[in-house]
């Protein structure tokens, strides 16, 4: 089965076809919406990171940036840095250069001040929209896609309707050549010798239970005795105790194939098939990884509501229940609701694949039209 895409010069195929204005530091973020106030048309990604890290930290940022300019979905990218901060926007420039795809650079302090740095950036914006709308689409294998897997504001039924409807589709893509991203380690803890029966090979289990683990060991040394608890208020609101009961339904997103690798934060797979990639727990951080990771669509369910998008990269809401759906139809893109009042999950299965395909020709999500566009990059150590 084939989808609508966008074939870059790399091979890649893009579900959309932006012009990506990002900083590389964090004091470059005026100019970026600057120029994004002035064009609409392009996608702007700002962010705090880019100076007052420790080196681990650093090369996580500089990670997920360039993969997020790399991701199939950005045409062309133009980096504005500042010009003193540690993450230069010539590095990130080189980078996202080595998927072949347009990459400009303004440095704000070379180019006069902001003002004279803005003016020049929609120049340039310009010209890149200009070529970027050249482009038409092609029919394209499903093989070519990779799709993360999200839940947020889990309610005691995300895990018996949405997460479940998410996972059979997870096995539908797999089955098709794609590739499916399962996120949120914290997420996972108490399920980690689940998941190691499901790896490809001993070495893969091994390092998906050493992987858990030590976020359930990070996780008892900061919450102490509550580490069990770790989950929000709108969760607990919503039906649910512990954080493996959570973990439980979160994992059914993934549905029921081998996985095959597992990847750092914000990395790209390099096998198809289902993967799992370490990222926190919180949405937005999560999202932002698993499209610097490639993902060119995401599923992202819900049972207490939340409308998180992602600037480039589309994401497709559902509802683990029909009163969520009905009270925020504005936001909500299907209702697996249905499935508590009888439906057939193979239904369901067919009008999310309907939804999937649809989205990655370009239909818009409701995210999309409501332009719910959220970053955040995850880091682990101190600002200074």
């Amino acid at each position: 089965m084939d989808f609508w895409g966008y074939r870059r010069k790399s091979g890649a195929v893009g579900t959309r076809n932006h012009v990506l204005v990002m900083s590389s530091v964090s004091c470059a973020n005026g100019v970026v919406q600057a120029i994004g106030r002035e064009l609409p048309e392009v996608k702007i990604i700002t962010h705090t990171e880019g100076c007052g890290r420790a080196t681990a930290d650093v090369l996580i940022a500089k990670r997920i940036l360039a993969g997020l300019g790399r991701n199939p979905n950005v045409a062309a990218v133009l980096l504005v840095g500042l010009g003193c901060e540690s993450i230069k926007a010539d590095g990130l420039a080189e980078a996202i250069g080595e998927v072949d795809k347009p990459v400009e650079t303004l440095v704000i302090q070379e180019a006069g001040g902001s003002v004279k740095a803005t003016a020049a950036g929609i120049g340039i914006a310009r010209q890149m929209l200009d070529q970027a709308g050249q482009q038409r689409r092609e029919a394209c294998p499903l093989s070519e896609l990779t799709v993360g897997m999200e839940c947020g504001g889990s309610d005691a039924l995300s895990g018996l309707t949405a997460n479940c409807l998410v996972g059979a589709v997870a096995d539908w893509l797999v089955a098709e050549g794609a590739t499916v991203i399962l996120s949120e380690t914290t997420e996972m803890i108490g399920t980690e010798t689940i998941l190691a029966k499901r790896s490809a090979d001993p070495r893969l289990a091994s390092e998906i239970v050493d992987l858990i683990q030590g976020q359930r060991r990070r996780t008892e040394e900061l919450f102490g005795e509550r580490a069990g608890m770790v989950i929000s208020p709108g969760n607990m609101a919503g039906g649910l105790s512990t954080i493996t009961e959570k973990s439980m339904g979160c994992i059914v997103k993934g549905g029921a194939t081998p996985i095959q690798e597992l990847v750092a934060y914000g990395q790209t797979p390099s096998k198809k098939g289902l993967v799992l990639m370490d990222t926190p727990g919180s949405d937005i951080f999560s999202l932002t990884g698993m499209a610097a990771g490639g993902s060119q669509l995401m599923l992202f369910t819900t049972g207490r509501g939340t409308p998180a998008g992602f600037p480039t990269v589309p994401v497709v809401k559902i509802a683990s229940n029909s009163r969520l759906y009905a009270n925020m139809t504005d936001d909500m893109d299907l209702d697996a609701g249905t499935l508590i009042e009888g439906r057939a999950l193979a239904d369901a299965r067919e009008e999310l694949i309907g939804v999937v395909l649809a989205v990655a020709a370009g239909e818009p999500t409701k995210a999309e039209r409501n332009r719910q566009e959220m970053v955040a990059i995850h880091t682990t150590g101190p600002a200074f």
